[in-house]
């Protein structure tokens, strides 16, 4: 009892961060793959392969290792450039997301017949609304069950953030086993990540199903 009664504060705490990091991640990553995705299928050599470097970079490094270098390595930069940590772990995340979720968007855009755009064209529709209105719903349709394991390893990734200090849910299980000399804290935490994940799968797991229906 003693164990919860040090970790529930702390866990309080670490679960508001977890959650600013998991929904603002996701929401603009989600948000932002879209160009990039559409970046990386252009016929513009120069646009497609900047698209391609950025994505490459993001997807061959560790995202611990973007973390450290967007809060310890911009300020060593002529530039200087200092961010906040909160600031730069929703840089990192967001980046690193963008990144990937730019690649399943790509390959579902990608798995779609010509035909649909050159039916969009021969109706009069303009590219973009063709995009936006014909095509992307079925690559959403396609592409959801990658999309739903970025998203519940984003869940798991919010861990990172103890490498800047971040009072997130798995420092307080740290924090509060180190003062106790207990691993029961670390349990406890790994029960939390069980429901979270477990309700999350849920919930895209409904998502999928009403996505498919319509």
């Amino acid at each position: 009892m003693e164990v919860l009664e040090r970790l529930i504060p702390l866990l309080g705490e670490g679960m508001k961060v977890t959650a600013s990091v998991f929904a603002v991640t996701i929401v603009l990553s989600s948000i932002l793959c879209i160009p990039v995705a559409w970046a990386r299928l252009s016929r513009n050599p120069i646009i497609s392969k900047i698209a391609a470097i950025y994505i490459y970079i993001m997807r061959a490094t560790p995202l611990l290792l973007q973390l450290m270098f967007v809060f310890f390595g911009l300020p060593l930069l002529p530039a200087g450039i200092t961010l906040g940590r909160f600031t730069s772990i929703f840089l990192a995340f967001v980046l690193n997301y963008t990144a990937y979720l730019a690649e399943i968007l790509r390959g579902g855009i990608q798995s779609i017949d010509p035909g649909q755009w050159e039916a969009g064209k021969v109706l009069g529709l303009s590219k973009p609304y063709t995009f936006f209105k014909v095509i992307l719903p079925v690559v959403i349709q396609r592409s959801f069950p990658a999309y739903s394991n970025e998203v519940i390893t984003l869940v798991k990734d919010t861990s990172l953030v103890y490498i800047l200090g971040v009072m997130d849910i798995l420092k307080a299980a740290k924090s509060v086993s180190n003062t106790m000399s207990s691993i029961l804290p670390y349990i406890y935490v790994g029960v939390v990540y069980l429901i979270v994940v477990g309700l999350l799968t849920l919930l895209l797991r409904h998502a999928e199903r009403k996505i498919e229906a319509s």
